[in-house]
């Protein structure tokens, strides 16, 4: 149980650390609303990746070799939700920066988590990454440890995620401060998105 367990955490860790746009869109997300809102977002993230983990760990070479075909369409489609996402969240808070009280519809803790699960799994190379680790394992990934693994330490990362978006919101209150950071997190997740054009 010990070793596929803490192999799962280890592949979980690699592939939530490297922060990219899903882990802006949950810190910006946490800045914007409030950190149980973040969290949720977090563990949509975390969830996709127990998910595609566990695909890994049932098909391993099949399922990658399925995917794999799918990667570019994927990946394009990833990027323009992505795109559509910053300029909605510029837009909003450009519209919303001259007026005393924040008129758009809050974001809910279900909707953050259906919402970033959905863009998580947009990503088929999370899923290559994890059957490349059973494969190189022998085949032999654990199964229900390793994939547990995977997603707690996933949890984990995407959770601290949200809790330093959530005080970054707090410690910038003001409202330039906010439009600021709200257009400076529009901008990296531009940024991000357009790096998925770029093979």
């Amino acid at each position: 149980m010990s070793a596929p367990f803490l192999s799962g955490v280890i592949a979980g860790y690699g592939i939530a650390v490297p922060v990219g746009a899903i882990g802006a869109l949950i810190a910006g997300l946490s800045a914007r609303t409030s950190w149980r809102v973040g969290a949720a977002a977090g563990l949509g993230a975390a969830t996709a990746d127990g998910i595609y983990a566990c695909v890994a760990v049932a098909g391993g070479a099949a399922v990658a070799g399925l995917i794999a075909p799918l990667t570019t369409p994927l990946r394009w489609a990833g990027a323009v939700v992505l795109l559509l996402l910053a300029a909605r969240t510029a837009w909003t808070a450009v519209r919303l920066s001259g007026t005393p009280e924040r008129t758009e519809r809050p974001t809910t803790a279900i909707r953050a988590y259906a919402g970033i699960l959905a863009l998580t799994l947009l990503n088929p190379a999370t899923v290559i990454y994890f059957a490349a680790l059973v494969l190189g394992a022998g085949g032999v990934g654990g199964g229900v440890w390793f994939v547990l693994g995977a997603f707690l330490a996933s949890a984990s990362w995407q959770l601290l995620i949200a809790a330093a978006g959530s005080l970054s919101g707090h410690l910038l209150t003001g409202p330039r401060a906010r439009l600021l950071t709200t257009l400076l997190s529009s901008a990296v997740i531009t940024l991000l998105a357009l790096r998925l054009l770029i093979p």
